[in-house]
């Protein structure tokens, strides 16, 4: 019998991040993840991938739009509770991204590292194919509605250090999500869409292990560098122009998610 080909991780992660088409990047990047448990696929930390011209890839809706030009509709109107959902299901699918950026971009860090950020991109891809399912139930699409690019920016902004990857995306960006999701959660259970509110229960608690994995892989890199975390993170994120963090602040979630008093502390 001929063995099957062993296809390498990172690679095929490089792969899925291209994909255009939402729906088959969340599928896919669900299959990579069982080829790996399975052992059909190799990897090769070593690897220095060449980037394509353009990362990622994205359909060509939702339009990309200013923060501030997004429209706040009313809770009260089915439409206002979709476009609720369809923020959340433009989060989930930049989050995928940002998972599959991390595996692909970084060389020469540990196994554990790149199988933590697939573990996260397979429930990323998840978090997203639930909001998109229910999206469609709504009687609306993902891309119907406008969205920003706030998340992809950043991690733009950090292409050539993993640190500052690990310190402003995950531990900054996604760990904005912890504050804000219980608020999305009560925004849909009130308008009466408990669906919505318990795919963000999933959400929520997934995601606190997803900031767990950046905590993890941002203390073994100072430790690595012989650098101060909390003084590191505070000089990076002036030099990265990373968004000033405003409350409340989930911290019971942030606790759980590896941050330390000192860093709560210093939320302020």
């Amino acid at each position: 019998m001929t063995a099957l080909p062993v296809i390498e991780l990172r690679a095929v992660a490089l792969t899925w991040l291209m994909e255009s088409d939402a729906t088959r990047k969340a599928a896919g990047v669900r299959d990579m993840a069982s080829k790996w448990a399975s052992g059909g696929m190799s990897l090769d930390t070593h690897a220095e991938l060449l980037a394509p011209a353009t990362i990622p890839g994205r359909p060509a809706r939702p339009e990309l739009v200013l923060p501030k030009d997004l429209k706040h509709r009313s809770m009260i109107t089915p439409e206002g509770r979709a476009t609720l959902v369809h923020a959340m299901t433009h989060i989930e699918f930049n989050a995928i991204n940002l998972a599959l950026d991390a595996l692909w971009r970084f060389a020469d860090m540990p196994a554990e590292y790149y199988t933590d950020w697939l573990r996260v991109a397979e429930e990323e891809a998840q978090h997203f194919t639930l909001l998109e399912e229910h999206l469609r139930s709504l009687g609306y699409a993902y891309g119907d509605f406008p969205g920003h690019n706030s998340l992809w920016e950043m991690a733009n902004k950090t292409t050539g250090d993993v640190l500052a990857r690990i310190a402003l995306v995950p531990r900054t960006m996604e760990a904005r999500g912890l504050d804000a999701t219980p608020k999305v959660r009560a925004k849909l259970a009130q308008a009466g869409d408990h669906q919505a509110a318990a795919i963000m229960d999933i959400i929520l608690r997934e995601e606190v292990g997803h900031v767990q994995v950046g905590n993890r892989w941002y203390g073994y890199l100072c430790a690595q560098r012989g650098l101060e975390p909390i003084a590191t993170y505070a000089q990076l994120a002036k030099q990265y122009a990373a968004p000033m963090l405003r409350g409340p602040f989930n911290l019971e979630a942030r606790r759980a998610a590896g941050f330390s008093e000192a860093e709560l502390a210093a939320l302020g």
